[in-house]
């Protein structure tokens, strides 16, 4: 057993010498978990989550099956664009939380997919959403939260709560990844590399590639700018979202032109009130 760790920890050690140095927010920071570690924590943060209906209030699957059906097109599309690492490894399974109030998303670890009805129905057209959805999506396949994970409680404590050795720490992830705590705030290099992939998945589909620019522009426009929801952070700020999101579109030379179907207001009149 002493060898086994003391390997374990060699090879930690070898894995930190070969990656880059992470940068003054966290950003850079070589993943010690494993893929089966992503997808079992994932899976225990969305039972969490689903056995807590007061605080996350998801909407039936088979009650509002046409808004659920709506979104899992948009994100197939996503997933079929082949850009996605961790396409067949991962749940990709989606949730809907009611909550008209909330301008939020939010991934888990091996995929999960959180969207509250506020943030839809804020959006204004369905380009709008896929481009949020890609930034979700590469959070969960760049392995983000992971990261911020090990960097914010340890290797250990989250292997034990994988383990279901410190149940009681579950809780407290699951409401961290949801965005009601500062503890997985993810780095700047995180939120732009999400950005940036979001763009790279877009471009292969049939959405405007810069999708995902739209959503900050309207903060900008309104004057909401310091209200930028935690799934999307404040780091870059908006104005540079927008100008890098944008660049990469333009480095792609991927199409921006909305598709923008109409069915996107019937989307949102069959969410509840």
């Amino acid at each position: 057993m002493k060898i086994l760790k003391s390997f374990w920890i060699a090879g930690l050690l070898l894995a930190v010498v070969s990656c880059k140095k992470d940068d003054d927010d966290g950003g850079g920071l070589p993943v010690f978990f494993s893929l089966q570690n992503d997808i079992d924590l994932g899976k225990q943060v969305s039972d969490e989550i689903a056995a807590n209906p007061t605080e996350y209030p998801v909407l039936d699957e088979t009650e509002y099956a046409e808004a659920y059906a709506y979104l899992q097109g948009i994100t197939d599309e996503i997933l079929n664009s082949g850009k996605i690492e961790y396409r067949d490894e991962f749940a990709w399974k989606i949730h809907i939380i009611h909550d008209d109030e909330v301008l939020n998303a939010f991934a888990t670890p091996g995929g999960y997919i959180y969207v509250y009805t506020g943030l839809i129905k804020y959006l204004d057209q369905e380009d709008d959403l896929a481009g949020v959805m890609g930034h979700e999506l590469a959070h969960a396949d760049r392995r983000h939260s992971m990261q911020q994970m090990q960097k914010a409680y340890g290797l250990q404590l989250v292997l034990n709560v994988i383990l279901g050795q410190n149940p009681s720490k579950l809780a407290e992830i699951a409401g961290a990844v949801a965005g009601n705590a500062t503890t997985l705030a993810f780095s700047r290099d995180n939120e732009s590399e999400a950005d940036e992939y979001s763009v790279i998945y877009l471009a292969e589909g049939k959405y405007a590639c810069n999708g995902a620019y739209s959503f900050f522009q309207k903060l900008l426009d309104s004057n909401q700018a310091g209200k930028t929801p935690k799934f999307l952070s404040t780091h870059p700020d908006p104005a540079s979202r927008v100008e890098d999101i944008n660049a990469k579109a333009t480095e792609l030379g991927c199409d921006t032109t909305p598709l923008a179907p109409a069915s996107y207001e019937d989307f949102k009149n069959s969410l509840p009130e």
